[in-house]
């Protein structure tokens, strides 16, 4: 039996004026469980049932459930190189990955960023941002209902300082890369999600304070 352990280190850092919806003294940096390299269901299974879903059941998901979902997003398949589970122009890794939570059993209500190396997620904003994110998505109700939400940005500037113009091209079609792996993970975990990409940005903007990301995507998960 593989016990898995996590754990939660309190880092004391002072507040940014941006983390008004922090702790006053302290941000929540969660590692997360080990994610698992394999899976009852094959590839050419997920791949036949994956479909877009948008009605979620009332239910909690677990953080070995959020492990997998952002390692198959972003996460890294060899500890040597750096490489990550979507293949990337030149290696430039343009994209971040956000978790907004809404119902996670053992993680707390907010806004997260994912950082791939250490398999971790910083808490950014405590609390239920879900209906802020709803409300951006211009009423998509399976984005308020979902336990959480995944949110893509890009900082354009990693791959384009390397292929120009064309580098935007880039970085959208890795985009679609990422999200496939998402749906693809999410089937394989009976889970359901959706990409969405009709939004206002410059309020996605606002409710993860990015200053020098674009919002691309945002995939809602729940159970089905």
């Amino acid at each position: 039996m593989i016990v898995v352990i996590l754990f939660i280190l309190l880092i004391p850092i002072p507040k940014k004026p941006a983390d008004l919806e922090t702790s006053d003294e302290f941000i929540e940096l969660v590692r997360l469980p080990e994610p698992s390299y394999e899976g009852a269901m094959s590839v050419e299974e997920a791949i036949k049932k994956r479909r877009s879903i948008r009605n979620y059941k009332d239910e909690s998901l677990s953080l070995n459930e959020i492990s997998q979902l952002l390692w198959s997003a972003q996460g890294i398949t060899d500890k040597r190189t750096g490489f990550r589970s979507a293949p990337s122009a030149g290696a430039t890794y343009p994209l971040e990955v956000y978790l907004v939570v809404g119902n996670v059993n053992g993680l707390s209500r907010g806004i997260y960023h994912y950082t791939p190396r250490m398999h971790t997620i910083e808490l950014l904003k405590m609390g239920d941002y879900r209906k802020d994110l709803e409300e951006a998505a211009f009423g998509q109700r399976w984005v308020g209902d979902a336990p959480i939400s995944l949110i893509f940005t890009a900082i354009y500037n990693r791959t384009t300082s390397r292929y120009g113009k064309r580098g935007i091209r880039y970085v959208h079609l890795e985009t679609g890369h990422a999200a496939q792996n998402v749906y693809l993970q999410a089937t394989a975990l009976n889970l359901g999600t959706v990409v969405v990409g009709a939004f206002d940005d410059q309020r996605i903007k606002e409710i993860l304070n990015l200053t020098n990301e674009e919002p691309l995507y945002i995939m809602p998960v729940g159970r089905i």
